[in-house]
């Protein structure tokens, strides 16, 4: 059991913002860490968020925390694009890394901290949500039986509009300049896309076609003469093609009209002998002799009420992502029981990612979502983007390999 194991170690969590405090939570409930610490830019929010969890304290700065011995780990909630810096700052200083998505914005950054977890011997992860979005579990199991036959095409689609939620979101964290940062490329945030499709299915993308849609809402966000990433696509399509044979294709919008509160990222898969189609509230499994709704199999069970007072700092549209349960396909049995009654996210996903990096630190093991299958769930965002820029031209996606054994 895994209540009953000794081995343990501290974390320090860096950034306080509106998710960070969720995964505080589960952390410090965890058997396998001992404590949490936190950091933040603005020491009032790491204050609070130590003060309302009880966590072992704070730091003034991450480098501070980095030099202190009581902290043998750290996870990152930052600023999306400041993540491969920190993570490199991290396992330089002898830590091991949890680190939110996306890996980083770069080729180069990727492979700096793929050729520094190899020579440090450090664990590393990404925490994919869609790892364990039940769609891809469900694929996944699929997928292992066989009973897809031969899978030829899947896509992925995080489709999430400004509108909801994330307006205030880039304002929370972005401060004055929130505009400037609220243009973040889709495409560089391609993980619950991408990751939702090759946790299911094991191969990687080799070439990508990408197409992007000039915004026209006029109100300074995805404006590149105000964009800190020169961008001005709100929407983009990539196709890519996979080794092995085959094609996905990933949606990232964020101007749609579509009730991203009700499932922001959604999934398909088609095989010779059977597929599986997921919709906002609806999803099938076909093959060459009917339809079954397997709705009710991927459906999470709600642990927290969307007005519970600990979300009241998050924006309405943005809760349903902080208070889903597990769904019937998610296997609980391996988890702690201290998270039995806990707040769960991301369609019951925040429960699985937290153990597999406590698990993987304390045996010393590859996480789920290790430095090599990050870097395969975040490239092939970053070449599709240079893709769209130019207009759709075919690239091809640089591959690290399989981690090593």
């Amino acid at each position: 059991m895994k209540g009953t194991r000794s081995m343990t170690f501290s974390l320090g969590i860096v950034g306080a913002g509106q998710f960070s405090g969720q995964f505080a939570t589960l952390f410090q409930a965890h058997p396998g860490v001992s404590a949490v610490y936190v950091t933040d830019l603005l020491p009032e929010r790491a204050g609070q968020l130590a003060s309302t969890q009880g966590l072992a304290g704070t730091f003034p700065s991450y480098q501070a925390m980095l030099e202190s011995e009581d902290v043998d780990a750290v996870a990152i909630f930052t600023q999306r694009w400041t993540h491969g810096p920190l993570v490199l700052q991290g396992l330089g200083a002898g830590k091991h890394v949890y680190s939110a998505v996306p890996m980083a914005i770069s080729a180069e950054e990727i492979a700096a901290i793929i050729d520094t977890v190899k020579a440090t011997g450090l664990t590393y992860m990404m925490g994919e949500t869609s790892e364990y979005n039940p769609a891809t579990v469900h694929a996944r199991n699929q997928i292992a039986e066989g009973a897809f036959g031969r899978l030829f095409y899947a896509e992925g689609d995080y489709v999430h509009d400004m509108d909801l939620g994330f307006y205030e979101a880039y304002q929370y964290s972005g401060g004055e300049n929130w505009k400037a940062t609220a243009s973040y490329p889709p495409l560089l945030y391609p993980t619950h896309a991408v990751g939702g499709v090759l946790g299911a299915w094991k191969t990687h993308a080799v070439s990508v076609s990408a197409i992007g849609v000039v915004d026209d809402r006029g109100d300074g966000v995805f404006d590149k003469e105000v964009s800190q990433f020169g961008n001005d696509f709100s929407n983009a399509t990539a196709l890519f093609e996979v080794a092995g044979g085959g094609s996905f294709r990933t949606n990232e919008f964020r101007r749609v009209g579509y009730p991203s509160h009700i499932r922001e990222s959604r999934f398909r898969f088609f095989g010779t002998e059977a597929s599986m189609e997921q919709l906002a509230t609806v999803a099938l499994w076909q093959d060459k002799q009917g339809v079954k709704d397997i709705s009710e199999l991927l459906e999470p069970k709600p642990t927290m009420a969307p007005d519970d007072p600990s979300l009241q700092h998050i924006a309405p549209e943005l809760r349903a992502a902080f208070t889903s349960g597990s769904a019937p396909v998610h296997d609980r049995a391996r988890l702690p029981r201290e998270f039995d009654n806990l707040h769960n996210g991301h369609e019951g996903s925040h429960h699985f990612l937290v153990d597999d990096f406590v698990t993987a630190v304390n045996t010393r093991t590859l996480p789920s979502v290790n430095a090599w299958v990050a870097a395969r769930y975040t490239l092939p965002g970053i070449i599709a983007h240079e893709s769209a820029r130019q207009g759709g031209v075919r690239l091809e996606i640089p591959d690290f390999g399989d981690a090593p054994l």
